[in-house]
């Protein structure tokens, strides 16, 4: 696949509207809701497992608007990477893109390791390869869906994707008729909310807000993969009309299936059953999905939702890879990475971006099978990655906003304007804070300070100021006067 000048410059708009609507939902439902939302219910209560998506999920559509308002008019491939460094400084662009690439790396490498085991659930599959040739199995397919044109990884994305919605509906209307006895034998109703400590867990009411933060991580989580939306920006048929719609349309029925899958699951499911604590993609029986299924009196629900979960698995490292190419090819137009890896083939695929992605996510699932302690570290260190994205683009948006009226540009100009500026960015910036510093409940719970486990915890800090701080030492680059950000809606070459 030889990279000619003629298409060496730029990667190819398209990705269709049902696309971008797709990939995004397919970003963020996934083992977060069909695994780990059992457990949220368990340790904060239905209620407070309620309360902590929803307000993540008000938290992200402030996000989301955010980064529409810059897609719109900047659509781009390294999205807010792009953003940070054209409307506040070089360097927090440079570390946004770069933690940004890790994290996906890391994501990728944990994707077709888990894949892997899920796939081990049924024993002739188990017995045919050995768990790490699945491995390399699956990084091939993954690899080889991201050499083919962009508008092949569209499709691929939309139909996994499709396949989570439709199991997320269908869990709906039996999850229904389930509490209310038309399945299952007997109606539930709300007695679940008022079983023991319920809805809320922790006694006092600081216990119960401790309880509550505790999920906002596993919240923030699961809704993490919504700004691929701004990573696909840039290979958009129409990004003026298409990023908008898909923003409206994905954020509603993400905080709609959420919401009410986990208010389904409470209402059926005790929080006192150990049957939702601690399931894992190793123990499918133990997915609430799996519970509710069984419950509603259909018992194929485990080989169900175990093809669902791979679907979802490997979808995760699909768009993984996509989006830390995308990343990678940007900061390398862009001057914040190797200029090799601006480059595109014929497709409008940045090839050498995409190898050399996949070069360090076979490296990282080397270490893992390696040196265990060692990959512990390396996944620590990108686990706040996402919030930190978040952050950045409401820090970048603030800023873009500003420097329009600054330079006397009226709101009308703007395609898609973001409801509730400076308020909405500004609260889901705190919000996003408050999750960041209070990730980890528990060592402020037990009273007694770890200092191993919270080195672990916030790692990934440390290792955003390190990549800023290279960056910062080596430019000396400077905070942008409002009068000097470039707002230009076409990316820079």
């Amino acid at each position: 696949m030889s990279i000619t000048n003629e298409f060496a410059h730029q990667v190819q708009r398209r990705l269709k509207a049902r696309h971008l609507s797709m990939i995004a939902i397919g970003g963020c439902i996934g083992t977060g809701l069909f695994m780990a939302s059992g457990a949220a219910i368990h340790n904060a209560g239905p209620g407070g497992a309620l309360l902590a998506y929803a307000m993540v999920g008000l938290m992200v559509y402030f996000f989301m608007t955010s980064l529409g308002e810059m897609a719109t008019h900047m659509p781009v491939s390294g999205s807010f990477s792009t953003y940070a460094a054209r409307f506040i400084d070089p360097s927090l662009g440079f570390a946004l893109g770069w933690n940004y690439w890790f994290n996906w790396v890391i994501t990728v490498a944990a994707d077709v390791a888990i894949a892997a085991v899920v796939v081990s659930y049924w024993a002739p599959l188990r017995e045919l390869m050995p768990t790490w040739a699945w491995s390399l199995l699956f990084l091939a397919i993954i690899f080889a869906l991201n050499t083919a044109s962009v508008r092949v990884y569209g499709e691929t994305e939309y139909w996994m994707a499709l396949i989570k919605v439709v199991t997320v509906i269908v869990f709906l209307g039996i999850g229904t008729l389930t509490i209310f006895g038309i399945m299952g034998g007997h109606y539930i109703g709300l007695s679940n909310f008022t079983t023991g400590d319920a809805p809320f867990l922790g006694g006092t009411l600081g216990g119960q807000f401790l309880t509550t933060l505790g999920v906002f991580l596993v919240a923030g989580f699961s809704f993490q993969g919504t700004e691929l939306i701004g990573i696909t920006a840039g290979e958009s048929e129409d990004p003026q009309k298409n990023i908008p719609r898909a923003i409206k349309q994905v954020f509603w029925r993400i905080l709609i299936f959420y919401i009410l899958a986990i208010l389904v699951i409470g209402l059926i499911i005790p929080y006192t059953s150990a049957e939702l604590l601690g399931a894992d993609v190793d123990e499918i029986s133990k997915s609430p999905f799996t519970l509710v299924f069984e419950r509603a009196g259909l018992a194929f629900g485990a080989a169900v939702m175990n093809a669902v979960i791979l679907t979802s698995v490997l979808s995760a490292g699909n768009s993984g890879m996509y989006a830390s190419t995308r990343m990678l090819y940007a900061m390398g137009r862009s001057g914040l990475a190797w200029r090799t890896f601006g480059r595109v083939d014929v497709r409008g695929v940045p090839l050498p971006a995409l190898l050399a992605t996949a070069v360090v996510v076979l490296a990282v699932y080397a270490l893992q099978l390696g040196n265990d302690q060692a990959y512990q570290y390396v996944l620590a260190a990108s686990g706040l990655t996402g919030f930190i994205a978040w952050v950045g683009i409401a820090a970048s948006h603030y800023r873009f906003r500003r420097a329009w009226v600054a330079q006397g540009r009226p709101l009308s100009d703007l395609k898609y304007r973001a409801k509730w500026f400076p308020a909405g960015p500004l609260l889901a910036l705190l919000l996003c804070l408050l999750v960041i510093v209070g990730q980890d409940t528990q060592l402020v719970l037990h009273g007694e300070l770890d200092w191993e486990r919270l080195s672990i915890t916030y790692m990934g800090i440390p290792v955003f100021l390190g990549f800023f701080l290279y960056h910062k030492l080596r430019h000396r680059t400077r905070l942008i006067p409002l009068q000097e950000v470039d707002l230009r809606s076409q990316e820079r070459d």
